[in-house]
């Protein structure tokens, strides 16, 4: 069934999948601050709206994409936001914005009768682009049953539960155990290197044997022997998420020590390589210690 939807937030993520809303048959009007990149959606057959509560007024159901609590905060219930749209009913929440923003996000618009799913999601550029992204949805079941159909678009759904941030938890967890493991991985490689030992002979055994993950498997062979470091997550975000992950487990009462250590080597690679820089430059951050260059050869 076509439905018009709305978008916020058609960046890196935001774009490929309203792609793949105008694939499926929706009709999809869009907003961000950047007018380049309204541009080429609407070359795709996206409609451009002026703000946050032009899109608003023309779907009941919108869709955000957007990189800091805040910024999905602003974008809600600020001047010109969601809220003062007509007829808005669900807003689905695809950003990473932690538990205690979807709580807020969700009490916010509640007060003008929208429902909210959040929604975040796990696989990338690459899982964006293909349809196979890992989304975790925390909504009412009535909320779900509606909106499925629209985030299947975009790959594999699991309802978490019914509460407002408990399927951000799930993301930011699965975020600071992604990072914790791409860290020791890029630890390894080093160590491996300045020993003598060919890095991509270290990952192909790694992959066979209990060490492997998706830092061994895809991440360090792709971005980092290749030294290419365009995994296309930004060492900002990271470092975000790790934070959104570690105050909760602060308020919870529990202990992270390794996950804190995974985002004190963000934070020194963040300050090393700027808030732009790739995630996988983590490793550079390592080599600049060790006085070694990881350099491996073909692996397979």
């Amino acid at each position: 069934m076509s439905l018009t939807l709305g978008f916020v937030g058609i960046g890196r993520m935001g774009n490929p999948m309203t792609r793949r809303l105008l694939a499926a048959g929706h009709s999809v009007y869009i907003y961000d601050p950047s007018s380049a990149a309204m541009d080429a959606l609407a070359e795709a057959g996206a409609h451009p709206a002026a703000s946050p509560a032009e899109v608003a007024s023309n779907a009941q159901i919108v869709l955000l994409s957007l990189p800091t609590p805040d910024i999905v905060k602003k974008v809600a219930l600020g001047d010109g936001g969601l809220s003062e749209g007509k007829g808005l009913r669900i807003v689905i929440d695809l950003s990473t914005s932690g538990p205690r923003g979807a709580q807020a996000l969700a009490e916010g618009l509640a007060a003008y009768g929208v429902a909210t799913a959040d929604s975040p999601v796990s696989g990338g550029v690459a899982g964006a682009e293909s349809g196979k992204l890992s989304l975790m949805t925390a909504c009412a079941p009535e909320v779900f049953d509606e909106i499925r159909p629209i985030l299947e678009c975009f790959g594999r759904v699991n309802h978490v539960g019914d509460r407002p941030g408990q399927a951000q938890l799930i993301k930011v967890i699965n975020n600071l155990m992604s990072v914790t493991a791409l860290a020791v991985a890029s630890e390894g490689c080093v160590l491996a290197q300045k020993a003598g030992v060919d890095p991509a002979k270290l990952m192909e055994v790694v992959n066979s044997g209990s060490g492997r993950s998706n830092a061994s498997e895809d991440k360090i062979p792709k971005y980092v022997l290749t030294r290419n470091f365009d995994f296309g997550f930004a060492l900002a975000l990271s470092a975000k998420d790790a934070r959104l992950c570690l105050d909760e487990a602060d308020a919870l009462g529990v202990p992270m020590m390794v996950g804190s250590a995974a985002r004190q080597l963000l934070l020194a690679t963040k300050g090393q390589f700027g808030e732009d820089g790739d995630l996988t430059e983590m490793v550079r951050t390592i080599e600049t210690w060790a006085g070694v260059q990881v350099r491996g050869g073909t692996i397979g």
